[in-house]
């Protein structure tokens, strides 16, 4: 396993960070050196304060915690040194600056959020408490209304005399009494006519 010194090292990482944002797979064929070993130096430089994006491809896809090391990297240096800094990685000033306003924003937010929950809390609350007193409003009428229904059941049970063994089924009409009934229609049909003349 070869040895590199950390001058060594260093300048490899370099290549990591901007202007040149080579990947580890890119690193690790260019120079020879496992992923497995540029992940552990980079992962090593970023304990030290070093800011070596994930995705070296392009800024605006660095992590929140990438760009955040480098708002505070830059937050003491001038106008000349922070252009300085932004030609050696490849940056500009601009995004830089959307950075740390995102940053500062980001402090807002909880405050924002926080207020917004208890407003949300709130009428949630309101809501339950409606809910909750039309729930009862409607059980006391549905109380209500069983009582009146075994009331009127119960004093139905009153009124008529309980029967004891088989239901009567419906009356027994003979043929005999069917004939009469429908004479009897005729007739009234008849004399309706003969009376209308």
């Amino acid at each position: 396993m070869p040895h590199y010194s950390p001058e060594g090292k260093e300048a490899i990482l370099q290549k990591m960070a901007p202007p040149h944002s080579l990947t580890v797979a890119e690193l690790a064929s260019q120079e020879g050196i496992s992923t497995a070993t540029l992940y552990n130096w980079r992962k090593a430089a970023r304990g030290r304060g070093a800011v070596l994006p994930s995705n070296s491809a392009h800024p605006d896809k660095w992590t929140g915690e990438e760009k955040f090391r480098i708002v505070l990297e830059t937050a003491p240096m001038t106008e000349a040194e922070l252009s300085e800094y932004c030609r050696r990685h490849g940056l500009y000033p601009e995004q830089i600056e959307a950075w740390k306003a995102a940053c500062m924003g980001a402090n807002a937010q909880p405050d924002e959020q926080a207020k917004q929950h208890r407003q949300a809390a709130k009428a949630e609350k309101k809501r339950v408490k409606k809910l909750e007193a039309e729930l009862r409003r409607k059980v006391k009428a549905l109380a209500e209304t069983a009582e009146l229904l075994t009331l009127s059941k119960k004093s139905r049970g009153d009124l008529v005399p309980q029967r004891q063994g088989r239901m009567p089924g419906p009356p027994h009409v003979s043929i005999g009494h069917f004939d009469a009934f429908m004479n009897v229609i005729q007739w009234f049909n008849n004399s309706k006519h003969q009376r209308s003349w």
